[in-house]
């Protein structure tokens, strides 16, 4: 029996997808959880819709991820620490700490401060590089600038 899947199913499918399925498991586990329905004629129009229109958002997601990391690259993010007398910094610099700096001094939206990362621990003054995750094929590197307080 042919179905369409209504979620991520594990050794199945993903959403979306037409699988076949034996008649048992369709009818017995499939279809009475609406993991899937039946994949008559006018379902299956409305799941090629559906794809579509799925494959259109991730392709402006992708563009817009693009300028923005246009945008980031060309950013250096300049963060002031307390430093001792020897030139030894207080406490230390964290990806979060970079990314609410990025995200105030910038006013750009769309940078999620989860998915920046520091290539090389801070442990001073001076410039370090930074990675912005911004889609699973996008990343946008730029400066961050540590200077004395």
């Amino acid at each position: 029996m042919k179905v369409i899947l209504l979620q991520d199913i594990k050794s199945v499918g993903k959403k979306g997808d037409i699988v076949e399925a034996s008649d048992g498991y369709a009818r017995n586990f499939l279809l009475p959880k609406k993991m899937a329905k039946e994949a008559s004629a006018a379902n299956v129009n409305q799941a090629k819709k559906d794809q579509e229109t799925a494959a259109h958002r991730a392709a402006q997601k992708k563009d817009e991820a693009t300028v923005l990391a246009a945008q980031i690259e060309k950013v250096t993010v300049k963060l002031k620490v307390r430093v001792g007398e020897n030139g030894k910094m207080f406490g230390s610099v964290a990806s979060k700490d970079v990314a609410e700096a990025l995200i105030k001094q910038t006013q750009l939206e769309g940078v999620d401060r989860r998915k920046i990362e520091l290539k090389t621990p801070v442990k001073g003054l001076g410039v370090y590089t930074a990675v912005a995750k911004l889609h699973p094929e996008i990343a946008a590197e730029f400066k961050v600038e540590i200077e004395a307080e």
